[in-house]
């Protein structure tokens, strides 16, 4: 299978403006999201969806390719779905990597890739989920939960904590896990999930991934060691600055 790693990238963003271009680094915020997504050995391309000129102008100096999309997209699935279009037939498994995730382990991408390889008949959909951080408030919305079932499949996800622990200080419970934004589709499952219309768990919680559940779709969790959280504010952005000035 040839596998495209699309990485969408709006202009706007509420808490943290233009996000996309910070570039205390030297580099833009996205590009760093690109040069960590070429180094999995499984991705044959990596291209940024975008409808803003100013990013595809910001990535024209590291020669990263960029696909413009429709501005009126509503969500950066539609956008991924759209690229996978204008790229062709050719990639039948894509990976969504978010924009704003610059830390991404390029071995989560490769062992998305990997699933769907392997479960080329039961298998449409992954993405990555790790065990909740220690210092992290598990109850802050902001940080997405995922109960994950015996065989891998998703059972849901949520901004509230789950499961809830009935009992806890019981050390039978189950663990918390952390979603990750990172998404791998069979190009059928992406083009048909961005034509289903928003689903009624998807709208109460803001989560979008609750839509293919809801339309009785599966989606596999593949367990990684440890989280990465995206940016979302400019204080963030800051200490990743400073982490990754003082590899470099």
């Amino acid at each position: 299978m040839a596998a495209l790693v699309v990485i969408p990238a709006r202009f706007a963003s509420t808490r943290f403006p233009a996000k996309m271009l910070a570039s205390d680094t030297g580099r833009p915020l996205v590009q760093h999201v690109v040069d960590q997504a070429r180094k999995a050995r499984r991705a044959e391309r990596v291209v940024v969806a975008t409808d803003d000129q100013r990013i595809a102008n910001a990535l024209r100096a590291s020669e990263t390719p960029c696909v413009m999309t429709r501005p009126e997209l509503p969500s950066g699935t539609d956008r991924v779905a759209e690229a996978a279009r204008q790229m062709g037939e050719k990639f039948n498994v894509i990976v969504n990597v978010q924009g704003d995730e610059p830390e991404i382990d390029p071995a989560t991408i490769d062992a998305l890739i990997e699933y769907l390889e392997q479960d080329s008949a039961t298998c449409d959909m992954a993405t990555a989920a790790a065990p909740f951080p220690a210092d992290a408030d598990v109850a802050d919305p902001n940080m997405v939960k995922v109960a994950i079932a015996a065989d891998g499949r998703a059972i849901y996800f949520s901004r509230s904590p789950i499961p809830h622990r009935r009992e806890p200080a019981d050390p039978n419970n189950a663990p918390y896990y952390l979603h990750q934004g990172v998404y791998a589709y069979k190009r059928p499952m992406l083009l048909s999930l961005a034509a289903w219309p928003p689903t009624p768990l998807e709208k109460t919680e803001k989560l979008e991934q609750l839509r293919v559940l809801e339309n009785g779709r599966s989606i596999y969790v593949i367990k990684i060691p440890r989280a990465v959280n995206g940016i979302d504010t400019p204080a963030q952005y800051a200490d990743f600055a400073r982490r990754w000035k003082a590899q470099h």
